[in-house]
């Protein structure tokens, strides 16, 4: 059996980025590793699917079908590169963006195949190079689960610089401290249905299926597991990375679905329901009328982060469970009738918001220095109280940045004193403080609660400090009018 070391693997990778780096048509990382990921998700998927599928089953039928694996051509030497790049563009993504699997079968590698080549493009101007890239994506090997984790811990790093490449066009995507921290405090069960409304490149969805897949016994076990971790994203790029990665943690049909959240989770249904939400919805966007016109009268904004929250609340089961992360102003007294109090009062009279733990500035650097909140709730019961937990940065600094990013042990004392699942022998002290309920909804359902055993005001922070934060927020300011100056291509002085 072939097998392909990390630091084989590491060279085939950097070698393929180079070939691509030569290549007239590819501009910058949101070019190439999206080029690198299909072809890689092919060769996997070829592997890891259709190759084990045969050799287990006798009926197994083909997703793919001659000519269109990838054995028949990619690891062909006499297909050459002007013959490579026709067959790619003209036949191989027009074939695999129009297969149809069985109509409602969201578990058909065909419906999988056909939502992700659909909008695929071979940005690849030389034939030449991408002959090349495809011979050097040909030696990676998928056949063994060291192979496995091999390219899954490669692909992180992929998929880190993805997130970072996108991060300056508006995206934002969890940090893996975060991501471990949420996922490993909603106490996941196997038999539990896990869902990310907003699962960008799958980091919930991987990490809460890498937690569970360690307790599995039986083949009905797995595939109950595999059908059980289900996202949604709407954008084409993060949906093919979300189905690679994946695809290479072992999930050979993701139950991802291309679509805008919004709209899907207001058109389910009660079977549609869940017992876990994991997400990092949208912070800031505006949706579209016909998108705030599904939700019920009194509670139509165009904020995103508001609408997610609504329709969560909806999505869940009864005993249900949901971790969310919401910016600062998602929190503050939005006044008596506004809509974002509507929206608090709706989740605290059905559901039990539990803990809400304050990060520090700059997790989200280098996207936003906008502070970031954990929301934890259960759906059944009204809240009697919320328990608020902060979490302070390190070495007496005053948040994070991309060169001192946060770090896993950093939630560790948060995580003792949660008191496990059931939540007992919480005490107040320090970095944590209860609120009553009442009190909250006296405030218009402010959840915006400084930590008064703190008690820090403006008064009491140095001129530098205020100094610092001041040129950080006009920095942030003058990046947003930058990037509308680039894309209205107007003037700003």
């Amino acid at each position: 059996m072939a097998t392909t070391s990390r630091a084989r693997l590491a060279s085939v990778i950097k070698s393929a980025r180079d070939t691509m780096r030569k290549d007239a048509g590819l501009n910058g990382d949101l070019d190439r590793l999206p080029q690198l990921s299909w072809l890689l998700f092919l060769k996997a998927f070829d592997q890891r699917v259709e190759q084990v599928g045969a050799l287990l089953d006798p009926d197994y039928r083909l997703a793919i079908e001659t000519p269109y694996r990838w054995q028949d051509w990619a690891a062909n030497p006499d297909f050459s590169g002007a013959e490579l790049k026709e067959f790619v563009n003209d036949e191989l993504i027009p074939h695999l963006a129009a297969l149809k699997g069985a109509d409602g079968d969201a578990d058909d590698p065909r419906n999988v195949l056909s939502t992700i080549f659909k909008d695929v493009i071979n940005r690849m101007q030389s034939g030449t190079l991408l002959r090349d890239l495809v011979n050097l994506v040909d030696e990676i090997h998928f056949e063994s689960s060291d192979d496995i984790h091999t390219m899954a811990f490669l692909y992180e790093s992929i998929l880190k610089e993805m997130r970072d490449a996108a991060g300056d066009s508006g995206e934002f995507y969890t940090p893996r401290p975060v991501n471990r921290f949420m996922v490993q405090q909603s106490f996941l069960e196997l038999g539990e249905s896990i869902l990310d409304p907003a699962c960008g490149t799958g980091g919930f969805l991987v990490q809460g299926y890498e937690d569970l897949v360690r307790r599995v016994e039986t083949d009905t076990q797995r595939r109950r597991l595999h059908n059980d971790i289900r996202g949604i994203e709407k954008k084409s790029l993060p949906y093919l990375l979300a189905s690679m990665n994946l695809l290479l943690h072992g999930i050979g049909a993701p139950r991802l679905v291309r679509e805008n959240a919004l709209l899907q989770m207001r058109d389910a249904t009660a079977a549609d329901r869940v017992d876990v939400v994991l997400t990092n919805p949208p912070f800031g966007g505006e949706e579209e009328r016909s998108v705030v016109e599904k939700f019920s009268k009194g509670y139509q904004t165009q904020e995103t982060s508001w609408l997610f929250l609504y329709a969560i609340i909806d999505q869940l089961k009864k005993g249900g469970r949901c971790a969310i992360v919401l910016p600062n102003g998602s929190l503050f007294a939005n006044g008596e009738n506004s809509i974002g109090a509507r929206i608090k009062k709706k989740l605290m009279q059905e559901c039990n918001l539990h803990t809400v733990v304050r990060l520090p500035q700059g997790v989200f650097a280098p996207y936003t220095q906008i502070p970031s909140n954990l929301l934890f709730f259960e759906k059944g019961q009204p809240t009697e109280e919320v328990w608020f937990y902060e979490i302070a940065p390190p070495d007496g600094r005053k948040g994070y940045s991309k060169t001192k990013a946060m770090r896993v042990e950093e939630f560790e004392p948060c995580v003792e004193w949660w008191g496990g699942v059931k939540r007992e022998g919480r005490v107040e002290g320090g970095n944590s403080w209860r609120v009553a309920a009442s009190a909250i909804e006296e405030a218009w359902f402010n959840l915006s609660l400084p930590n008064p055993h703190v008690g820090e005001s403006l008064t009491h922070r140095s001129p530098a400090d205020l100094a610092d934060e001041l040129l950080e927020t006009e920095s942030e300011i003058m990046g947003l009018l930058q990037e509308l100056r680039d894309e209205f291509g107007a003037s700003i002085d």
